[in-house]
């Protein structure tokens, strides 16, 4: 795994040119790249879920579209259209800004759900159908979706199977003090990002997709997966709990974190660092919970804590594995 690890920190290395403080919000957005899984930014406006979109895109040589999200923006503003060719008197499909390998969907929920479920075939299966005719998106293929948490007037929430489709929800947060006198120096004549070099290629980044497939998973930590998600179908305080989708996404970008950290097996330690960024997002906590302000990450952080982690004999088959 060696290379997936100098491939990652390639990629940091170029990526913290711009976005400063934030090794772990950039290490989760290249996990979801190598997993083929698109991401949920939620936060404030200002904190750099665009910059470090575009900075993520820059480094890998892809390309990138923005698709600015409004309650008049209608589905084919999204897939294409096809138009009448006078000419050749054929219709001609004309893609839209989903044809992108790293599209940004800004402010995602403040598009009508009609638009939103465009995106439902584009993240699962990589491809759109208009007119009956289906096209495949190019790879690699990753959503970067954005939303605020804060202002909710005239947005429609993402419903539950447009979540699900989410690998991964997390929040960049504002800077430190430190961090943020940095981004003010090194933006004093330009912006780093108009000189960010291509660190890598596509080809590199699609053959290390295949490789932390990998990554052994013991059959315990498989049993451990599973009993994660379990607990928050039965948890008392969840009305839903996390899909088969949510434990296969543990499981994958617990392969990638352990790739990226230079180890070709799964360690319990995964898992607990990527539960919450996974599962999150996944489960709907009951109304009379939330009345006591129990959040979905709290009760991600209760399971953790009430499973036993798997023992002694994954250490043993890790051993044998790496020696």
């Amino acid at each position: 795994m060696e290379q997936v690890r100098a491939f990652a920190e390639r990629i940091f290395q170029n990526v913290e040119q711009v976005i400063v403080g934030k090794r772990q919000a950039v290490e989760l957005v290249l996990i979801a790249l190598l997993c083929r899984g698109h991401v949920l930014l939620e936060d404030v406006p200002g904190t750099g879920k665009t910059v470090l979109a575009k900075s993520i895109a820059r480094s890998i040589g892809g390309s990138f579209k923005r698709i600015q999200f409004t309650p008049d923006l209608l589905p084919s503003d999204v897939t294409g259209v096809s138009i009448f060719n006078q000419q050749s008197h054929e219709f001609e499909f004309r893609p839209g800004p989903i044809f992108a390998q790293i599209v940004l969907a800004d402010e995602i929920n403040r598009a009508t759900p009609k638009t939103q479920s465009a995106l439902l075939e584009a993240m699962e299966e990589r491809q759109v159908t208009v007119d009956g005719l289906t096209y495949d998106l190019p790879a690699p293929f990753i959503v970067l979706a954005t939303q605020n948490p804060i202002e909710y007037e005239g947005t429609f929430p993402l419903p539950e199977a447009q979540l699900d489709r989410f690998l991964l929800c997390l929040h960049l947060g504002y800077p430190e003090r430190r961090d943020e006198m940095a981004i003010l120096r090194r933006q004093r004549q330009a912006h780093p990002l108009d000189l960010l070099p291509v660190v890598t290629d596509i080809d590199e980044l699609l053959q290390l997709q295949q490789a932390i497939k990998q990554v052994y998973v013991d059959e315990l930590i498989e049993e451990y997966i599973v009993a994660l998600v379990t607990a928050t179908r039965n948890h008392e305080d969840v009305y839903l709990g996390a899909s088969t989708r949510g434990a296969l996404a543990l499981y994958r970008t617990a392969q990638a974190w352990a790739a990226i950290h230079g180890q070709d097996f799964v360690s319990p330690d995964a898992i607990k660092q990527l539960a919450a960024v996974v599962l999150s997002h996944r489960i709907i906590v009951s109304p009379s919970a939330r009345i006591r302000s129990v959040t979905a990450g709290g009760v991600i952080e209760a399971i953790l804590g009430a499973i036993p982690v798997p023992g002694a004999r994954a250490g043993r088959r890790f051993s044998r594995t790496t020696g």
